[in-house]
């Protein structure tokens, strides 16, 4: 039966989605690094330094907490949108953010205050309409509930005349960290959502540094769940291309890409969304399928007698091509996004062919 673009799409189980979330957070966290000035106030850099590290620590944590116990708090949207869609996970991040960013440290940086969140908090308007908070009474309790179970502890209440105390008891450091990544993510981060957004559960520690991360340096941290061979392998093809002249852009709403284009005839100055529609190839993580490299082939008519001399998987991969989905009738599978290729120990058994399939690509 051919399937229909209004066909419902199936929600990964919480386990799944909670590791997907983990595979996301960086392994290998600096000791040191130059931060921005904007987060001078909140810490010494030691402090902050430790507070990330002990927020990254925290996350594995919790999604390992969800894991166990997230099917008690997490339902799938009604209508999902993605494989990954638990509104109970837009509105945890949401809720992070808000006790990280309005929160006030105590003096020794052992507890968060929080008198008025604004995502919690309903608000009435000049002619007197009052609009529910974002964050309704039911889920804060479902966050706070869950945060517990991650070893968070709440004392008080959010609109209460006292401040609710918030603290982390098995290392305090932590809320320095949430504090930091809080404001980066509010204030520095391009292109934020707002609601259907987890990026504070990737603890994006680069936002704090005030130099330029380096790439190769971004893409070992996407690949550290991967075994060592082929995180060399992808660090290979990284280097090869880079060097051939090719643009390389990380991207990180809705799946996770590292984009190669060439966009040095370019005349005009390209946002992320232009180079990105430029790409050659891809390293690719999403929920659906895990690891890939896409390779949109277009100029494969030119080097015909070179495919020939690839394994028979792959010409018939190259020969089928790819497409949009809708053009079937089906609901967007990302089939557009090219031939995909899973970043599993199979791939170095043609590692060669890919290198001389993408080389020809390339010229």
């Amino acid at each position: 039966m051919t399937p229909t673009r209004h066909e419902p799409i199936t929600v990964k189980p919480i386990a799944e989605v909670a590791q997907f979330q983990k595979n996301m957070i960086p392994a290998n966290i600096p000791v040191t690094y130059a931060i921005k000035p904007i987060f001078k106030d909140i810490a010494q850099d030691e402090d902050i330094h430790r507070g990330v590290v002990a927020f990254r620590d925290f996350l594995c944590n919790l999604c390992d907490c969800l894991a166990t116990e997230g099917h008690s708090f997490a339902k799938p949207a009604k209508k999902p949108s993605s494989m990954a869609d638990y509104p109970f996970l837009y509105n945890l991040t949401n809720f992070l953010v808000d006790i990280g960013y309005h929160g006030k440290l105590s003096e020794n940086g052992g507890l968060l205050l929080a008198t008025n969140l604004p995502l919690c908090t309903a608000t009435v308007d000049a002619n007197g309409k009052k609009t529910a908070p974002k964050i309704s009474a039911t889920s804060q309790k479902e966050c706070i509930q869950f945060l517990t179970l991650c070893g968070v502890n709440f004392h008080g209440t959010l609109m209460g005349i006292e401040p609710m105390e918030i603290s982390y008891p098995s290392n305090p450091i932590m809320l320095t960290g949430l504090k930091a990544l809080a404001i980066a993510d509010m204030e520095l981060r391009a292109g934020r959502r707002y609601w259907n957004d987890n990026n504070l559960l990737r603890c994006d520690y680069r936002m704090l540094k005030s130099e330029e991360s380096d790439m190769a340096d971004v893409l070992m941290d996407f690949l550290h769940p991967l075994p060592e061979n082929i995180r060399k392998f992808a660090l290979d093809l990284h280097k090869r291309y880079t060097a051939k002249g090719l643009n390389c852009i990380n991207t990180r709403l809705g799946l996770i890409s590292f984009a190669y284009a060439n966009t040095s005839k370019s005349r005009k100055t390209l946002s992320e969304r232009d180079v990105y529609g430029k790409r050659i190839w891809e390293f690719s993580y999403a929920i659906k399928n895990g690891y890939n490299i896409f390779v949109r082939a277009k100029k494969t008519e030119k080097y015909a007698e070179i495919i020939k001399t690839f394994p028979a998987f792959l010409q018939e991969k190259i020969a089928r091509g790819y497409g949009c989905d809708r053009k079937h009738g089906a609901r967007c599978q990302m089939g557009c996004q090219g031939i995909g290729i899973s970043l599993d120990d199979s791939i170095l058994e043609i590692a060669d062919d890919i290198k001389t399939w993408l080389d020809n690509e390339v010229k």
